[in-house]
C-alpha cells in the first residue's frame, strides 16, 4: 500500500490548533528521528508555498545563519 505523505500530513493537521501544531513540530525535532523528516518537509513545503517572496528571503536568511552557526 502506497501512502501519499503530503495528503496524510495535511489531513492529520487540518483540524489542529496552533498549539498542537507547535507541539508536534517541537516533539519531532526533539526526538531527532529521521522518520519525522518527511513530515517536517511537508510542513516546510506548505510554509514556502504560502509565503511571498519577502518572507521566503527571510526564511532563507534564517537557514543561512543557522548553517553558519553550525545549528
Amino acid at each position: 500500500m502506497e501512502i501519499d505523505i503530503r495528503e496524510y500530513i495535511k489531513n492529520n493537521f487540518k483540524d489542529s490548533t496552533s498549539e498542537e501544531i507547535r507541539e508536534s513540530i517541537e516533539e519531532a525535532i526533539k526526538k531527532e528521528e529521521n522518520l519525522t523528516l518527511p513530515g517536517l518537509g511537508v510542513l516546510f513545503e506548505l510554509l514556502w508555498e504560502n509565503n511571498n517572496e519577502s518572507n521566503r528571503k527571510d526564511i532563507i536568511d534564517v537557514l543561512i545563519n543557522s548553517f553558519k552557526q553550525g545549528n
